[in-house]
């Protein structure tokens, strides 16, 4: 599988995932090119990518594939806090 493949399937699959859950009254919806990467890994017939959109929702996913299997697995995380911890 090309990067270039995956990567637009997985931006498409957020954004069908954040169509389809997000708040109907907040009258938006996402395109896949709206989507963004945040990391991306390869590793042999396996890829891994975190994206997220540019929604004040907090939401980020998590698009696996599996290359031996040929299926996607997505993954939706929210994101409830950021802290700074010293020692």
């Amino acid at each position: 599988m090309y990067d270039f493949n995956f990567v637009s399937r997985a931006k498409e699959l957020v954004a069908e995932y954040t169509n389809h859950h997000i708040d109907k009254t907040d009258s938006v919806s996402v395109k896949p090119e709206e989507v963004y990467i945040v990391w991306f890994t390869k590793t042999l017939q396996n890829a891994k990518v975190l994206l997220s959109t540019n929604l004040p929702d907090g939401m980020y996913y998590e698009v696996t594939y599996n290359g031996d299997k040929e299926e996607y697995y997505l993954d939706a995380y929210k994101k409830f806090s950021n802290g700074r911890y010293s020692k």
